[in-house]
């Protein structure tokens, strides 16, 4: 099967030269490459935008999985962030009729808004909104909770709204779970609205998804929380409390947002955010993350930051060995369940030209450290309350620089409710450490920010850092 990409020309190569569509007969001899096209033709910017591939463009096909022409990025975009692109209904791959003839747990809507990226530019973004069945029963108007999901991968057939239809993808080519649809589906029970971003680049076929990029997340967070009200059928609107959730990268996605809100999105009448899990420092999560049952996500990390980032690329294509090349190019198509066959515990020295580890060399390079630097969230101090939680025993995602992260928030005047979720050792490097906090803590922190949706105020405890594990 063909898992060739065509690259944009604006788009820079993340790694060596330019590789042009693949001939449909060389096409399963190449299944690292990276497939984008680059939206053609003309294009309206607003609701009825054809996508390219509808003006005679080839689809985009990743891992086998042809990627629908909706999420095509059209070439003109809207002036203003958070502005609907283009619509169009959603089916659901789980959900049952309701007694009322309503479907449980409500109607969906594929959605794409603009949004801008970290280097200030307007960039497509595709996401999905769930109008619920269930009544709201707190006080004001229904309230909007964005979500944003964990890791998912770096092929764009692992887009969250495209999870939401086909909850499992599995194809002998890629492995992909919608696992987020159990948090998802508890917001909805509440009788909140939920937004679903796709972040930038993950989904649209138009470039490479900047993984863990701090104000790419938080920006297409944002933003779809504005798109959402306009969506057709919606009963949201610029009164409805809003609610940011996220574990895992979706906590550094909405941790990064809710720094961001109040010169980004002052607009967005943000009630409280959850953040579990934040790679908040991401110099600390790469030691984790390498030679872990998830490597392969330090390869998408690489793979966004060398295509956005013009100092951490040299370095980048001044220590990677061929091989190290190849890998980082096949684990941009991947989802995390080919990233954990593929590349499960592969150390990242096996990758470069010295043997040393990606993130010995970036610690030893002025500019690769200053790169991720910027990516340090804990910065500013985020608006409104916010539910920090990390696994104690978290080696993914570092429970200390996701503490660190509380603490930081917590000396700039911030509102934060820390919660360490002490569980026992479950495995060191294998993913449990960090996967089994979510499923524990998933009820209280969907409570938690519930509450602040129907308007209830929280209690900050940040006195009780000193004594917090």
């Amino acid at each position: 099967m063909s898992r060739t990409r065509t690259r944009p020309r604006s788009a820079t190569p993340v790694l060596g030269p330019d590789r042009g569509a693949a001939r449909p007969e060389e096409a399963d001899r190449r299944p690292s490459s990276r497939l984008r096209v680059l939206a053609a033709g003309t294009a309206c910017a607003g609701l009825s935008a054809v996508p390219a591939s509808a003006a005679g463009t080839p689809p985009v096909v990743s891992r086998g999985v042809t990627i629908p022409t909706f999420y095509t990025p059209p070439a003109e975009l809207p002036a203003t962030n958070g502005a609907l692109i283009r619509t169009e209904a959603l089916p659901l791959g789980l959900d049952i009729p309701g007694l009322d003839g309503r479907p449980m747990p409500g109607t969906a809507t594929r959605l794409m808004y603009r949004s801008t990226d970290a280097a200030g530019q307007p960039v497509a973004v595709t996401g999905a909104y769930i109008e619920p069945s269930a009544a709201w029963k707190g006080s004001g108007p229904r309230p909007l909770v964005a979500v944003a999901s964990g890791t998912m991968g770096q092929g764009d057939q692992c887009a969250p709204s495209f999870a939401l239809q086909h909850p499992l993808t599995l194809n002998g080519d890629t492995v992909s779970v919608g696992y987020e649809a159990l948090a998802i589906y508890r917001i909805l029970a509440t009788g909140a609205a939920v937004v679903v971003t796709d972040y930038v680049g993950l989904g649209t076929t138009d470039r490479l998804h900047t993984y863990v990029n701090r104000l790419d997340q938080g920006h297409a967070l944002l933003d779809a929380a504005r798109a959402a009200r306009s969506v057709p059928g919606a009963s949201v609107t610029t009164a409805s409390r809003t609610g940011l959730y996220g574990y895992s990268q979706g906590g550094g996605a909405s941790a990064a947002a809710a720094e961001l809100q109040p010169s980004y999105a002052p607009d967005v009448p943000l009630a409280g955010t959850y953040a579990g899990a934040p790679p908040a420092d991401l110099t600390s999560v790469m030691k984790g993350i390498d030679g872990s049952a998830l490597a392969g996500a330090l390869a998408w990390s690489i793979n966004g930051f060398a295509q956005s980032d013009p100092d951490l690329r040299a370095v980048v294509e001044a220590n990677i060995s061929t091989t190290g090349k190849a890998a980082l190019a096949d684990a941009s198509t991947m989802c995390v369940g080919d990233a954990i066959f593929g590349y499960g515990f592969t150390t990242s020295s096996k990758w470069t030209t010295s043997g040393k580890t990606i993130g010995e060399i970036i610690a030893a390079e002025p500019r690769a450290r200053a790169a991720l630097d910027k990516q340090r969230i804990g910065t500013l101090k985020p608006s409104g309350p916010v539910r920090l939680a990390t696994g104690v025993n978290d080696d993914i995602v570092p429970h200390a620089q996701a503490r660190r992260l509380a603490v930081d928030w917590c000396r700039k005047g911030g509102d934060v409710t820390y919660d360490a979720v002490v569980l026992p050792n479950l495995g060191d490097k294998i993913l449990t450490n960090h996967l089994v906090p979510l499923l524990t803590d998933q009820g209280e922190a969907i409570g938690w920010l519930t509450d602040r949706l129907a308007g209830k105020p929280a209690t900050s405890n940040c006195w009780s850092m000193p004594i917090q594990p």
